[in-house]
């Protein structure tokens, strides 16, 4: 396995260019660096190389954000060839030559493993694309590499501490370093934030997209359960994961998301995706929330987030948005979520492992587990495991808990939606994403601060956009989007329009801690 920290000097070997063909990368976003490749301003190879660049000066120096897991040793051969398709006369679209990174509980077919942060899976360079990977290649990005995330996507015990993982150690919020920088899509939230790349692919099951996306200042996008396929993904859920696009805008969301939807036989929920595909970007318009009735969720917040909250409110209404109240509703799921998850998570998980690359030994949910205990020191230095083992002993997919439970949540969760957009008369409805970051604790793990808007779209299976609204004490905090499912053209709109009279999104300027403000220097 090539880590960044030994391939590095490696990639930037391959006939290094000279600085002043180095493009300059930071905080350019996906659309502008597409429009500079196309006017041949600059070319792949030199993008490429300058991401490149910007991890070696900042994921394992400087900030030593440990964002990125693995780099693609055939990166800049890859953005190479891209350059000569352009002068050759062929361009495949607006990623043509664009680098991206990719969550690593993705399969790439490049020459790194997919571990989902685990060294059970280190061996696991499976040489194949997971057929979002293969969607986004053929519209012509460049694979720079695969980002750190909460080991398992967050799903190994109670106690887990966002963005740890035993591969990769754990990632750095670039706002604030001893900030959560959120999980489980931990490393491209601050690998994108920091402009390591010019736009990144996370995993949702319940808030990993929206989650580290609000948390490190970026536009996230959790599509409609079976826009995109899920196949050669380490999964938890069947009825909940999701790829989707992590960016430093709303367009540029709309530009990988528009390339990531399609049907795929293997994944039965994508059936319908196909009548999907289009070009999400076309028509963006701050115009869009002219005369727009959103549902504005009204639930107990903190000061400081009531007061970001409310500001993001006023742009809202200034735009144009007609604004109806509406009180939190209550859903009552009881333990249904869980029991889903951990029934999905050995049904799911066993069958991936089943099918992992042959020097993968761990072939079950059982050997995982086993691997875990017998690695003790490596991988449980902070927490355990007690929900792997929950999961080992339930009863399968056909087990009447689990289908009641599965019938329960969704119902409940959908009719609560449903209900919230006809109180208001509403297309889709806003609620701040989460609170700002929490600081990294490997004592007590996680301490989640302030509401979450992710699990209703996310057990529901519908769709979630998150936008920058601000900061506080030079913390991000996000505003979702959510609507009906398949409604994510809808959701962009509103948030490209809210992002305009916004214009929240502040750079991270890699702080040793939060700015608390003035005479409360350094307070936690």
């Amino acid at each position: 396995m090539r880590l960044v920290g030994t391939v590095t000097a490696a990639a930037l070997a391959v006939a290094p260019a000279a600085a002043q063909d180095r493009a300059r990368v930071e905080e350019l976003s996906l659309a502008d660096l597409s429009t500079r490749l196309a006017s041949r301003a600059t070319t792949s190879e030199a993008a490429t190389r300058a991401y490149l660049d910007r991890i070696a000066a900042l994921d394992r120096k400087g900030p030593a954000l440990r964002s990125v897991i693995a780099i693609n040793p055939d990166a800049v051969a890859q953005a190479r060839a891209l350059d000569a398709e352009r002068r050759a006369g062929r361009v495949r679209g607006p990623l043509h030559g664009v680098p991206i990174l990719v969550k690593d509980n993705i399969e790439t077919g490049d020459a790194v493993p997919t571990t989902a942060g685990s060294l059970a899976l280190k061996e696991n360079i499976t040489r194949r694309d997971a057929p979002v990977i293969a969607r986004l290649r053929a519209a012509g990005a460049v694979i720079l590499g695969k980002t750190n995330l909460s080991e398992w996507a967050n799903i190994r015990s109670t106690r887990s501490m966002s963005g740890w993982s035993a591969v990769g150690g754990q990632v750095r919020n670039p706002y604030a370093l001893d900030r959560t920088p959120c999980g489980s899509s931990s490393g491209t939230g601050s690998a994108v934030a920091a402009s390591l790349a010019a736009g990144g692919l996370g995993t949702e099951t319940n808030g990993s997209v929206v989650c580290p996306s609000s948390i490190n200042g970026l536009v996230g996008l959790k599509p409609t359960v079976g826009a995109v396929s899920r196949t050669r993904i380490v999964p938890i859920s069947h009825s909940q994961d999701t790829a989707g696009p992590m960016t430093r805008s709303v367009r540029d969301a709309a530009l990988l998301f528009s390339a990531m939807v399609g049907s795929d036989p293997a994944d039965k929920a994508t059936g319908g995706a196909d009548a999907y595909r289009r070009d999400y970007a076309a028509g963006l318009s701050v115009d869009a929330l002219r005369g727009k009735r959103i549902a504005v969720l009204r639930q107990d917040l903190s000061p400081d987030l009531q007061a970001l909250y409310t500001a993001a409110l006023a742009k809202l209404t200034a735009a144009g948005a007609v604004l109806v109240d509406v009180k939190a509703p209550r859903a009552d799921l009881g333990d249904a979520p869980l029991t889903i998850l951990l029934t999905e998570l050995k049904a799911d998980l066993n069958a991936y492992l089943a099918d992992a690359a042959p020097a993968v030994r761990t072939r079950t949910l059982a050997q995982v587990i086993a691997f875990d205990e017998a690695q003790a020191t490596a991988e449980m230095p902070y927490f355990g495991q007690e929900l792997f083992v929950r999961a080992e002993a339930t009863k399968g997919l056909a087990d009447p808990a689990y289908t009641a439970a599965l019938a329960k949540a969704q119902k409940a969760s959908r009719d609560a939606i449903a209900a919230i957009l006809a109180e208001a008369r509403a297309d889709l409805y806003v609620a701040p994403t989460t609170g700002p970051g929490w600081l990294i604790d490997p004592v007590h793990g996680d301490s989640y601060d302030g509401p979450s808007a992710s699990s209703l779209p996310a057990i529901a299976g519908y769709p979630h956009l998150t936008v920058p609204m601000g900061l506080i004490d030079s913390l991000p905090a996000g505003l979702s989007f959510i609507g009906r499912p398949w409604s994510e053209q809808q959701l962009l709109a509103a948030g490209y329009a809210f992002e305009q009279a916004a214009r929240a999104r502040v750079a991270p300027r890699y702080l040793p801690t939060a700015d608390a403000g003035p005479g409360m220097e350094g307070a936690r």
